[in-house]
């Protein structure tokens, strides 16, 4: 059964950058789609970045393009989002999600992941 737990969640000021990581227990990485999403308050959880698991291809959100960038480690077993440039908007409890059909046509759908950390809190304020 695999496990997801997410880390770096920070309180950081606007222009700055967090790296969070989602490590994995239980199976490799390797053999899923891992996406981030966010949720803020009162509002829908969306797709934030996506990597897959047969190219490694990735897929950001318009919001987050050219500011955050998606990467795997398999020798660690983590994916690691780097977020530069954050803004107020981009405060969000952040999760970590594993599909392991790859279906990266679907990446933004939380309804195609089987696999959800518990989430890591990110505030971006001065």
């Amino acid at each position: 059964q695999l496990q997801l737990v997410e880390s770096g969640g920070s309180l950081v000021q606007p222009g700055g950058s967090l790296r969070l990581s989602c490590a994995a227990s239980g199976s490799s990485l390797h053999y899923y789609m891992i996406s981030w999403f966010r949720q803020a308050p009162g509002k829908e959880r969306e797709g934030v970045a996506c990597i897959s698991s047969t190219d490694t291809s990735t897929y950001y959100a318009d919001s987050v393009k050219g500011r955050f960038t998606i990467s795997r480690d398999n020798a660690k077993n983590t994916v690691a989002l780097q977020m530069n440039s954050l803004k107020p908007e981009d405060t969000a409890v952040y999760y970590c999600a594993a599909d392991p059909a790859d279906n990266v046509r679907a990446w933004r759908d939380v309804q195609e992941y089987d696999y959800w950390g518990q989430g890591t809190q990110i505030t971006v304020s001065s």
